[in-house]
């Protein structure tokens, strides 16, 4: 399918969201794609490709995760660096990645969607037809968001700030 290998860097970016193990993720992927040829049928070709398949991946994705904290309770660290070069230098820009996909990965099913669908540009429309709520909330629940992030990443530089302080 054409319009599948055009967007798939959408179900990359979902996958890796959702499952932070490698063999998580192949599984995961395997299930959306399964899912989009399934629902494809159903497809308005009226309506963006784009937004559908975000809206059945993340849904397979939500329902993924629920299974997967249901049948485990063992919590695998998110693997913020999933294709970076590991032998490369660190610079203080990955590590505010790193930390931020660390934050997201702790947010629920939804607000992860909203998080994620937020940083790949989408906008407030789309954003609220793919997750199922309206503009404005969508625009209230991702400034919430926002504010919790920026928190916790002053809180975790405050910390970090202290922690050097301490051993000087």
């Amino acid at each position: 399918m054409a319009l599948l290998e055009r967007h798939k860097r959408i179900l990359y970016k979902i996958v890796n969201a959702y499952a932070h193990v490698p063999s998580d993720r192949d599984d995961l992927a395997a299930e959306a794609i399964a899912a989009l040829w399934s629902a494809y049928p159903r497809y308005d070709a009226n309506r963006p490709f784009s937004t559908w398949m975000y809206r059945v991946a993340l849904n397979v994705a939500i329902s993924f995760a629920r299974s997967e904290r249901r049948r485990s309770d063992r919590r695998a660290a998110p693997d913020a660096f999933a294709g970076l070069d590991r032998a490369a230098p660190v610079r203080a820009e990955d590590e505010r990645v790193e930390r931020l996909a660390a934050i997201v990965a702790e947010f629920g099913e939804l607000d992860k969607a909203l998080v994620l669908l937020y940083l790949d540009g989408e906008p407030y429309r789309t954003i609220a037809s793919i997750v199922g709520i309206s503009e404005t909330n969508v625009a209230t629940k991702l400034s919430r968001l926002k504010r919790r992030i920026k928190e916790r990443l002053e809180r975790d530089e405050a910390v970090a700030e202290g922690d050097e302080r301490g051993t000087r």
